[in-house]
């Protein structure tokens, strides 16, 4: 088999699982969105448990595995959906594997409810996560010791990352995508799946969505795409509330109640994703970045770019570049 240059996923598949869960990385990441080829995209295995190939999902589902989880623990990174009963212990045998895994260097990824199974590893004490509202309080009950931050879309911690409920797990997958091969692909992947590229996360905090997936007579999408239209110009919380017809006092409410962030970190937010973007698809300048974006300056840029990406711009696209993707130099 070719290697494929992003590695190898392995997602953790047990008997009772919810099977939206499970479909959600199946998905993701079964093949590459159009125009990615396949040597550059991940090799996917569905890992179930010894002995067996398939696991019966809650009723009337069933899925064939062709791999196990010795698979599951040689993976470079292992994604556990939603655990069967988040009242009960989850496999032991899964939560073994998933602890190996581990220890021998992979990443390990929790959507929704299969941060149960992380936390029996012990993978999750002393690190800040999340996972589906709901299940908070069970969570914290079984676990006393964890740092459970419900109000996220999710938590990259490194080699550790978790997840809410249902969509934001498409979100984790998306960022997981932007992570090991740069925003442009993770846009395609993400216009491949018609959803929104933008509800991302940074290093351990949350980045709001800068479009709602959907649109209604009230909503913000009209202004906020107007916006992202116009990063390059000078925008104000006033200018954003002219535009929607709005007070700023109103505008702010509907910003946190849509979008759970103020109109000026929602710009923010933007405006460094932009950032991201022309790093790695353009050979402008930090100055040239800064003027794109809306940042103004190269050192305001590295200002914000170090304190919410954790690096500098030019270590950003030093590591990000779109090598086998056209660059765009005008």
């Amino acid at each position: 088999m070719t290697e494929r240059s992003a590695g190898t996923i392995a997602v953790a598949v047990a008997p009772g699982q919810p099977i939206f869960e499970v479909a959600i990385p199946y998905q993701v990441f079964f093949e590459p969105p159009p125009g990615v080829d396949d040597a550059d995209w991940y090799d996917l295995r569905l890992c179930g448990p010894r002995g067996t190939r398939h696991a019966t999902m809650r009723d009337p589902f069933v899925t064939l595995t062709d791999y196990d989880y010795d698979d599951l623990i040689a993976a470079d990174t292992v994604i556990v959906p939603a655990t069967p009963n988040v009242r009960e212990d989850p496999p032991a045998e899964l939560v073994t594997a998933v602890r190996t895994a581990y220890e021998r260097g992979a990443r390990v990824v929790a959507l929704c409810s299969g941060a149960f199974v992380l936390a029996a590893a012990g993978l999750l004490d002393g690190r800040r996560m999340t996972t589906h509202w709901k299940h908070v309080a069970t969570l914290l009950d079984r676990f006393p010791r964890l740092d459970v931050d419900p109000s996220v879309l999710y938590i990259d911690d490194g080699r550790i990352l978790t997840s809410a409920g249902t969509m934001a797990g498409i979100d984790l997958c998306v960022h997981l995508i932007r992570k090991d091969l740069g925003s442009h692909i993770a846009n395609a992947a993400a216009r491949n799946l018609v959803v929104s590229p933008h509800r991302a996360g940074g290093q351990a905090q949350f980045l709001s969505s800068p479009v709602p997936a959907r649109t209604s007579e009230t909503g913000l999408t009209a202004t906020l795409q107007w916006a992202l239209e116009r990063l390059d110009t000078p925008l104000t919380v006033g200018d954003l509330a002219k535009r929607a017809g709005l007070s700023e006092r109103t505008l702010a409410r509907r910003f946190h109640s849509e979008l759970g962030a103020t109109p000026l970190r929602w710009l923010l937010t933007q405006r460094l994703i932009r950032a991201r973007e022309l790093l790695e698809a353009t050979d402008f300048g930090v100055d040239v970045v800064s003027q794109r974006c809306g940042l103004g300056s190269a050192a305001n840029l590295r200002t914000h770019f170090g304190r919410e990406v954790g690096i500098s711009p030019s270590e950003y696209r030093r590591s990000h570049r779109a090598n086998r993707h056209e660059v765009v130099t005008a």
